[in-house]
């Protein structure tokens, strides 16, 4: 029996993450060998959660300063 709708992976191939961070699959490679970015490593395969990729989006990015009013 196939389900009527495919199942999204909770973790994705480096391609993926690159499409889903616009990063080049080089630099994610750099990221992940200084240990900048979660991943996963699971019978030599490089993966990553998409929910840890999220977090760390969110906790590096920088918000707006306030604006200032004179």
């Amino acid at each position: 029996m196939k389900p009527d709708k495919p199942i999204r992976g909770r973790l994705i191939d480096i391609r993926a993450v690159a499409d889903y961070t616009g990063l080049s699959t080089h630099t994610l490679y750099t990221m992940v060998s200084q240990r900048r970015i979660p991943f996963v490593k699971l019978g030599g395969k490089l993966l990553f959660d998409v929910g840890l990729l999220d977090e760390w989006i969110k906790q590096n990015t920088v918000m707006p300063m306030p604006s200032r009013t004179s």
